[in-house]
């Protein structure tokens, strides 16, 4: 049995490490003119990995960290796409479009908010400027149950899509109407019928953990529901609080979030009850299906993590297209303007609509590779990265080493002269076993740093 109340001391802010330096760090000092230069020099044989974000939500969901625009105006949607065209324009002045397209993602916002004529619309644009698609191509996107139907599915079937990832958080009738988003089970279950007749053969699902008044008892009820829609895969997260910056969030009393150590005990009955049902946990958050592709990367040491989440497809220049996209390649990150009427003055005026970025130092590459090798997959093969970064990784880490001693002596972690390896309850923490790797984290006061917790 395991004591979780000893763990309440690990319930500290920090990264969720989407991005290593993590977005605090980047930069407005980075500019168009470093993106134009590294588009400039690109490694044509490098394949491209598109994210497009759709910005638009009808009504806000209280929980919800995204960048989202709320709005019920049709107009706002149809003058988006034309500025979509335009950035899209404008990228194929400076981008190699024809290199290989691997993985591409539409994120939101809602982006089955849009019409399935709009979507279809979005898709032939993006084809169109992007036109060599592989043919094992992972192109997903992301589903509110609430808004999708037959049309759009077709519409995405048609496009070559062949990921679905529907949000349902939980299924409690309390917490759905405290975090403002009513989604019966049923409307779930009738999105999934509509995806599976169409031929969609990965489907994921969406939960959160550590939403108000959830308790071990009601989660349980939540994923014993959720089960029995047979997803492909799950996305558990660790609800993210962070009313700083989120203003949505600043209605849930705070007295009615579970403490630390009962979300711990959400969390491995979770784990608990995935995996003695025929799932496999992925990475921090997720679970797959033994025949996944994700649980075979997981096996040969192959996963890796980006904005979009796990994946297989690693080796790919990252393009953010719309407002607030991130993209990155080998040394750099790049993030499009948050505010659309920036974002639309920056089109407008015939440039890249880039609001910050960073450009990646020596020491940063390293200690992306060796906290991404540690969040995807659980363990850091130590010569592997002395021989990729000419290293001596116990002097090198000295100080990241020392810190890891108190998890090792928790039996969290294990490390030896070839290897790190994270326990299965150390996969629990593994935020905070990344945090002694992260430099710019271990600069700011612990009272200083803006991050969700890591428990």
């Amino acid at each position: 049995m395991i004591d979780f109340k000893k763990f309440e001391k690990y319930s500290r802010p920090g990264p969720r490490y989407t991005s290593y330096p993590t977005a605090p760090e980047f930069s407005e000092s980075f500019t168009q003119n470093d993106l134009k230069e590294y588009f400039k020099n690109q490694d044509a044989s490098r394949s491209l990995s598109l994210y497009l974000h759709l910005p638009f939500c009808r009504s806000a969901c209280y929980f919800c960290g995204c960048n989202v625009i709320f709005t019920s105006k049709e107009d706002k949607k149809v003058r988006y796409l034309e500025y979509l065209q335009k950035e899209l324009n404008i990228l194929k002045q400076h981008l190699n479009t024809s290199r290989e397209v691997t993985q591409m993602h539409f994120g939101g916002g809602t982006p089955t908010y849009f019409s399935p004529e709009q979507l279809e619309e979005v898709i032939s644009m993006i084809k169109e400027v992007f036109p060599n698609f592989r043919a094992d191509a992972e192109i997903s996107c992301e589903v509110d149950p609430r808004y999708f139907t037959k049309e759009h599915m077709d519409v995405l079937k048609a496009g070559g899509f062949n990921r679905l990832s529907f949000g349902v958080q939980d299924l409690n009738e309390k917490v759905q109407k405290t975090i403002h988003r009513i989604q019966p089970y049923e409307t779930t279950q009738n999105v999934m019928n509509i995806a599976r007749e169409a031929g969609i053969k990965s489907i994921n699902i969406d939960l959160i953990y550590g939403l108000p008044h959830q308790n071990k008892k009601t989660f349980h009820e939540t994923i014993e529901k959720v089960i029995q829609l047979n997803p492909d895969r799950l996305a558990v997260f660790n609800y993210a609080h962070v009313p700083w910056l989120m203003k949505t969030m600043r209605k849930f009393d705070e007295s009615t979030f579970a403490p630390p150590s009962e979300k711990l005990e959400i969390l491995k009955d979770t784990i608990e009850f995935f995996t003695t049902n025929g799932y496999k946990m992925v990475g921090m958050d997720h679970f797959a299906k033994p025949e996944d592709e994700l649980f075979k990367a997981i096996e040969k040491g192959e996963l890796h993590r980006n904005f979009q989440g796990y994946t297989t497809k690693g080796g790919a220049d990252l393009i953010g297209i719309g407002v607030t996209s991130i993209g990155n390649g080998v040394d750099y990150y790049a993030q499009n303007f948050k505010d659309l009427k920036q974002y639309e003055a920056a089109i407008d005026n015939g440039d890249l609509p880039i609001f910050k970025g960073y450009k990646l130092s020596d020491d940063d590459i390293l200690r992306q590779y060796v906290i991404m090798e540690l969040m995807s997959n659980f363990s850091l093969n130590i010569k592997r990265v002395e021989e990729n970064f000419n290293i001596d990784f116990n002097e090198y880490f000295e100080d990241a080493i020392e810190a890891l001693n108190e998890f090792v002596e928790a039996e969290l972690v294990e490390i030896t002269e070839d290897k790190i390896q994270v326990s299965q309850t150390g996969t629990m923490l593994i935020r905070n076993i990344c945090m002694p790797f992260d430099a710019y984290l271990n600069k700011i006061p612990e009272n200083k740093r803006r991050f969700s917790k890591t428990i």
